[in-house]
């Protein structure tokens, strides 16, 4: 018999605070050195580009979002890289190039170098538009 995977909506979502000291604490503390200037980075471009966000911490990964739309960005921090993930990614114009599930797609970023990418900052913008995990 196929086992069927659960869809995420059945995981309770993180509890959203105003306040992005979470995710500071979370940078400073909760990730290897090595990617922190990578994750700091990728969380000022996130700040920088969409307005009244909402933050939070689960799961050892960073989530953004809006009272309105809900979560639309999760930020996952490894030893070498960072994955940018975009939980309604799979609706996006052009859809980012990771990731197979029929909701989320996601990049992934070694260096800061990187983050100089136009279509990033695309990806960014579109999530802030977009329904996300509620």
């Amino acid at each position: 018999m196929e086992k069927h995977r659960k869809p995420l909506s059945t995981k309770k979502p993180p509890v959203a605070s105003n306040n992005h000291t979470i995710i500071e604490y979370w940078m400073a503390n909760g990730i290897m050195p090595g990617i922190q200037p990578v994750i700091k980075s990728i969380d000022k471009l996130i700040t920088d580009s969409i307005p009244n966000l909402q933050y939070a911490i689960k799961w050892s990964k960073a989530y953004y979002g809006s009272e309105k739309l809900g979560w639309f960005i999760e930020l996952a921090a490894y030893h070498v890289s960072a994955n940018i993930v975009f939980l309604s990614g799979a609706s996006f114009n052009p859809k980012p190039p990771l990731g197979n599930d029929e909701q989320s797609r996601y990049i992934k970023v070694n260096t800061i170098e990187e983050l100089n990418n136009e279509e990033i900052l695309d990806y960014i913008e579109q999530a802030g538009r977009t329904n996300g995990w509620k």
